[in-house]
């Protein structure tokens, strides 16, 4: 399954269900077929991101198992696997973009 991050802000954000269900978990929200962020919660959304980021790339948190064995495939390819930062960054753009213009972001509908 895909999802497909919609704003009225900005382009839509496209992503499979495993790193996306990763960051709706990091945020505080339920994964599923629909969903919304709110303006209000965007600011609290992109810090408990950024916080994520940092934790993972300092060594505090270790990369759910999923990530894991996504990162154990691509490694026996000789590709290194992708972080965090890297997948959240388009999220966080979508983020940042729908809060300055007062848009919520939603998904599934």
């Amino acid at each position: 399954m895909l999802y497909k991050f919609k704003s009225q802000a900005a382009a839509d954000v496209i992503m499979l269900q495993a790193n996306a269900e990763e960051l709706l978990k990091i945020i505080g929200k339920t994964p599923g077929a629909t969903g919304i962020i709110t303006v209000a919660q965007i600011p609290a959304a992109i810090a408990a991101l950024q916080a994520a980021v940092a934790a993972r790339e300092s060594g505090d948190a270790e990369p759910p198992a999923d990530a894991q064995d996504e990162a154990a495939s691509a490694s026996g390819d000789g590709e290194e696997p992708i972080s965090l930062r890297r997948r959240a960054a388009p999220f966080i753009d979508l983020l940042q973009q729908s809060a300055s213009e007062g848009k919520d972001v939603v998904w599934g509908v």
